[in-house]
């Protein structure tokens, strides 16, 4: 008998262990997360480039608030970067607390709703980027990037960053759902 009470508890231990363990891969994948869409919020909104026209008094200006989706990309990075700060606290809640079930139930369907917002912001970003490297003759839309490359280095970086926080993102839903499913 004494050697299952032994057991079990040994068990318990183990099992709080590794849900210690994937609370901290938690609060990893969240600072990844939230450096990336800052990272990505900032290098889009800093981004502008001028190029003189025949003479220095004309000025041709690529500026990200130029386009919408842009503006949308900054915006919606920034919301996520402010989301991910704020559940950086469930995220240190959970290390101590390991078997928090409701907490992280909140967790995976807000994280989920931050992972469309991104995705969206994200795919919308990267349809016009892809216009500006690649132009589109059917609809007589130009390539820019071969005349503001600094612009277009910056703008097609910062979807890298952002996309990074995609994958950071399912990697936390699919975290979540694991040490969730683990209490059961």
């Amino acid at each position: 008998m004494s050697k299952g009470v032994a057991l079990e508890a040994g068990t318990t231990s183990k099992g709080a262990s590794a849900s210690r363990g994937l609370s901290i891969l938690d609060l990893i994948f969240r600072i990844v997360a939230g450096v990336s869409t800052l990272a990505s919020a900032i290098a889009m909104a800093t981004t502008n480039e001028t190029l003189p026209f025949f003479t220095q008094f004309i000025r041709f200006r690529a500026e990200y608030d130029d386009l919408p989706t842009f503006m949308f990309f900054v915006v919606a990075n920034s919301i996520i970067t402010g989301y991910l700060v704020l559940s950086l606290t469930f995220s240190i809640f959970h290390i101590i607390k390991t078997n928090a079930k409701g907490s992280r139930i909140l967790l995976v369907i807000l994280d989920t709703a931050a992972l469309g917002v991104l995705t969206s912001a994200a795919s919308a970003a990267a349809a016009i980027v892809y216009l500006a490297h690649k132009g589109n003759t059917s609809a007589n839309w130009f390539a820019i990037c071969q005349q503001f490359n600094s612009f277009c280095e910056r703008i097609s970086g910062s979807l890298i960053g952002s996309f990074i926080a995609v994958v950071m993102f399912i990697l936390l839903i699919l975290l979540s759902g694991f040490a969730i499913s683990r209490r059961h």
